[in-house]
């Protein structure tokens, strides 16, 4: 046999090694694909992945549906995410809990570094810092001041025990060396509720209840925790331009799958939920939400989980956060 044929024979065989595999990468999806959400339905994560599986069934022909399966703070549904088959017919839409629980909690059935592959950081959105009207304070500066002329006698509201917006409040209390007492909700409705109506007069939550509110009059927004000001609060700064650049993080909503997951299907779906979420209808439905944008490569997603994990891995032990 001559060299040529013994080369042609063994491209041969390599190739044949290889085809089912890009084969399935090109014919995907074949099949329907589920989303897992870790929350409840009818939250931000869950309205999100929802209009994400509408435009991808729409764009690549195959039915992606979501399955709620909530407990745990995100645990549950996240931890059965990552035990599933790696071959994209699996896919977990989730916010911070994948990197903050594992510093949260004693036990979590996933470790966020290696068993997931992210596809992208899918929309962001910060913290805003609100405060009732009949506080005398009209900068994050006076609000300080006020805090630390009346020690312990402070609180300030949250959606709940580990959300960004918590966090976020506890990096601004540790940073500055505030007595602040921290109350958590049920959710961001009720927190910003609470700070409306003076019971916990000082809040640092999510976006899309309290704009209404802080448009209305009903609460004053010194500060939004982002690098770059909120387009539906344009006239509020970042806590960076309030004098306290230590003092940032953000909401924000990741799409990931169990790792080993083919990186064609991984590159296929980045590019579709990138294409999804610059649509005008899905812009003006996640500004509704309070989120904007992102579409970050699976590279910059990975980036920015490990800086998350460090970063509020330290929050947590340094304030003595459990989950509740």
């Amino acid at each position: 046999m001559t060299f040529s044929r013994r080369r042609f024979l063994h491209l041969a065989t390599a190739a044949a090694v290889f085809a089912p595999r890009i084969v399935s990468a090109q014919a995907y999806p074949a099949r329907a694909v589920r989303v897992i959400v870790p929350y409840a339905p009818a939250g931000p994560t869950d309205v999100f992945a929802r209009l994400m599986a509408q435009k991808l069934s729409e764009h690549l022909g195959a039915q992606f549906y979501v399955e709620n399966i909530a407990g745990a703070g995100g645990n549950i549904g996240i931890g059965r995410a990552a035990q599933t088959t790696a071959d994209g017919y699996t896919i977990l839409v989730t916010g911070a809990n994948i990197v903050v629980n594992p510093a949260l909690y004693p036990h979590v059935p996933f470790d966020p570094a290696k068993d997931f592959a992210p596809i992208t950081l899918a929309v962001t959105a910060p913290a805003v810092l609100t405060v009732n009207p009949a506080l005398p304070v009209q900068t994050v500066k006076d609000l300080v001041a006020l805090i630390k002329a009346n020690p312990g006698k402070y609180s300030f509201a949250s959606p709940g025990t580990g959300t960004p917006p918590h966090l976020v409040g506890e990096l601004f209390r540790l940073s500055i060396g505030l007595d602040l007492i921290h109350v958590p909700f049920n959710g961001g409705g009720p927190a910003i509720g609470s700070a409306v109506a003076g019971h916990t007069p000082i809040s640092f939550g999510s976006m899309a209840p309290a704009v209404p509110l802080v448009k209305d009059g009903k609460l004053r927004a010194l500060a939004v925790s982002s690098k770059r000001r909120s387009p539906p609060l344009p006239d509020v700064p970042t806590m960076a331009e309030a004098g306290y650049p230590e003092v940032e993080g953000e909401s924000w909503f990741a799409v990931v799958v169990p790792a080993g997951t083919p990186k064609e299907i991984i590159a296929l779906l980045q590019r579709e939920i990138a294409r999804a979420i610059a649509l005008p209808d899905m812009k003006e439905r996640l500004a509704a939400l309070g989120y904007e944008p992102v579409a970050s490569t699976p590279e910059d997603c990975a980036a920015q989980f490990r800086t998350e994990i460090a970063k509020w891995g330290k929050v947590i032990g340094e304030a003595g956060i459990k989950a509740q």
